[in-house]
């Protein structure tokens, strides 16, 4: 199944990192806080936002915004444009 976002928001996939603690034991998914970076899968309609925000590109999203979606069961989070908040840059 595939997404085309509408308007002003964006389909990405958030990046799953493992966590470690101090001492090397390694968190479950449970204990865990959701990640806050991701990579863009889609982006909607809207040119301004096409325009910032790319497919591949890896941003940085708001904790508690936008909607979990599972594409393919997969987990995806559909976000709206102020829901990102940047861009990472390497």
């Amino acid at each position: 199944m595939q997404l085309k976002p509408l308007d002003d928001r964006v389909l990405v996939k958030p990046v799953d990192s493992e966590e470690k603690t101090q001492s090397g034991i390694f968190l479950p998914d449970t204990a865990r806080e959701k990640s806050q970076q991701g990579t863009v899968v889609a982006v909607g309609t809207d040119e301004d936002l096409q325009q910032k925000v790319k497919v591949g590109d890896r941003v940085l999203f708001t904790k508690f915004g936008g909607t979990e979606v599972k594409v393919d069961g997969i987990e995806h989070m559909l976000l709206s444009r102020s829901d990102v908040l940047a861009v990472v840059v390497d």
